[in-house]
């Protein structure tokens, strides 16, 4: 048995499944994509980032995860490669809402879903979704965020660049390989690192929007890890 799957809803019998909800009904859903992230990074990050995290936020305080959603909508990747990504958020929001409507009919009484993949078209889904749900009279209620929400970080949001380099490097150190970039060139700083020549497949960090995640601080990765887990929990609990 591994460190979590005390917490993951699919692999628990039913009688374990009771037990987690009588200490404390609350499920978490992470949802993520398959996704470009670099050559440093696995195209599952936006998956595994939120998956992780809720699951440290779960272990802590009780309640369930539910498996990952490997599908969103949106975003400025969807033409490169190993990227599957849904052009409208219509299919994904109709599999969340029935989600939402059996979880509530099995006694959850809170939901977080937690994006790991973060551009305005997917927020604003998950928002509605949550505001919708919210407005019937449903006993669940239903939170709605993802990992660029969260406050007072020393890391601005990005994509494959310092930030998620160096949670995902707190999460699962094992997939980050830094040494899959190019070595970095003199005369290669930019004014903007969340420009369109980040989109050009000759750029030395093609794909990447956000700083430089060469030479990111190990160091840093679990505190960053810690204050999300922290904020999570305060969320939902």
């Amino acid at each position: 048995m591994s460190t979590y799957d005390h917490v993951r809803l699919d692999r628990l019998l039913p009688f374990q499944i009771r037990a987690r909800m009588q200490e404390n009904p609350i499920v978490f859903l992470p949802l993520g994509t398959i996704e470009w992230h670099s050559e440093h990074l696995p195209v599952g990050l936006d998956a595994l980032t939120s998956e992780g995290l809720c699951l440290r936020a779960a272990d802590r305080i009780g309640g369930l995860v539910y498996p990952v959603l490997h599908y969103s909508t949106c975003g400025g990747h969807g033409a490169y490669p190993w990227t599957v990504i849904l052009q409208t958020p219509d299919d994904l929001q109709r599999i969340l809402s029935f989600t939402l409507q059996r979880l509530n009919e099995f006694g959850v009484k809170k939901i977080l879903l937690f994006s790991g993949h973060f551009p305005d078209e997917q927020l604003q889904m998950i928002d509605e979704l949550a505001k919708n749900w919210n407005q019937t009279k449903a006993e669940m209620h239903v939170i709605a965020s993802d990992v660029s929400r969260i406050p007072n970080l020393d890391f601005a949001p990005d994509h494959a660049g310092l930030f998620e380099t160096t949670l995902l490097y707190g999460l699962h150190p094992e997939l980050v390989d830094e040494q899959r970039l190019p070595v970095q060139k003199a005369d290669s700083l930019e004014s903007d690192p969340f420009g369109t020549q980040r989109h050009d497949p000759n750029h030395e960090l093609w794909g990447i929007f956000g700083p430089d995640p060469r030479g990111f601080d190990q160091s840093k990765a679990t505190p960053l890890v810690d204050s999300i887990v922290k904020y999570l929990t305060t969320l939902v609990d």
